[in-house]
């Protein structure tokens, strides 16, 4: 079936079955950074952001991602809010490993787009669901929350700018 979407901001049409999985559709049309992980929506391995919010590809039957907006690692590493959680992450000590990236960073986006920087609580609570592999709970926390300072430090230097 073909199955209209907006994929990384380009529009298209993605050729699928109606219960494939949007995992491998997405990694058929080139987008890597959906990795296979667990296939149970938990290793944070295939997140994508799905109408702006951030779900496991393997539990997304392609059939309902019609007409949606997708965003995939692939094209948010190109983004000024990346940057952001990429230094916050860094300064908590977090070193990336490529298996699950896409769970923690799409999680971290998440926080970064509320308008008041959450408790460590909060949060915490919101990535519970994730296991990650080369990180715990504590050090993503504190790269969340070096992220959203970072992105406070930018928005503030933007509008000063002009």
């Amino acid at each position: 079936m073909k199955i209209p979407v907006t994929l990384d901001g380009k529009k298209t049409v993605l050729e699928a079955f109606p219960y494939e999985k949007l995992i491998n559709v997405l990694r058929r049309n080139g987008r890597l950074s959906a990795k296979c992980g667990c296939g149970e929506g938990v290793c944070g391995a295939c997140t994508v952001c799905l109408n702006g919010k951030a779900v496991p590809s393997c539990l997304v039957p392609a059939a309902l991602a019609r007409d949606a907006d997708i965003v995939t690692l692939d094209a948010f590493t190109k983004t000024e809010d990346y940057g952001d959680i990429a230094k916050g992450f860094n300064k908590a000590g977090i070193r990336l490993c490529g298996y699950c990236n896409a769970g923690k960073i799409f999680a971290a986006r998440a926080v970064l787009n509320t308008a008041v920087k959450p408790a460590r609580k909060m949060i915490a609570e919101q990535v519970s669901h994730l296991s990650p592999c080369c990180t715990n709970t504590d050090m993503l926390v504190d790269g969340i929350l070096y992220a959203f300072d970072f992105k406070v430090q930018r928005m503030g230097a933007q509008k000063n700018a002009k």
